[in-house]
């Protein structure tokens, strides 16, 4: 299976992500409070890329690993990055007016978790295990 890409520079394709990642943690055989967290991760990468960097894109892919299967996504965008990593994966930390609970949320839904970002953009790499 091909990775599935999603271009988000409106509301909608973030709906399209979110019934991507949904069907995709199905199909892997996840939980359904596993189908659930992949669900919501999408969405706040996916509302994160509208908000700060449209444009931006989030894939899906099934993964396998010593952890056995499951689904990893990243989000990335050629965006301008985030100033402070540390301050912006704070519960309640927002530089855009929201709860600031999007990137600490992702990191607690998934099993792993990995963000780089600089002037060249930001990429996040999540991965949700079905063992």
């Amino acid at each position: 299976m091909a990775p599935i890409r999603i271009t988000v520079s409106s509301e909608p394709h973030v709906q399209v992500a979110r019934q991507a990642a949904r069907a995709l943690a199905r199909t892997v055989g996840l939980d359904a409070n596993a189908v659930e967290c992949v669900t919501l991760a999408v969405s706040e990468l996916a509302t994160n890329l509208l908000r700060y960097a449209p444009g931006g894109e989030i894939v899906l892919d099934l993964a396998e690993g010593r952890r056995g299967r499951g689904v990893r996504i990243e989000s990335r965008d050629g965006g301008p990055g985030i100033a402070d990593l540390t301050l912006a994966l704070r519960d309640g930390y927002s530089t855009g007016g929201g709860l600031g609970h999007g990137l600490p949320g992702v990191r607690r839904l998934m099993d792993d978790f990995e963000i780089e970002s600089g002037p060249d953009g930001t990429l996040v790499r999540a991965h949700k295990w079905s063992a």
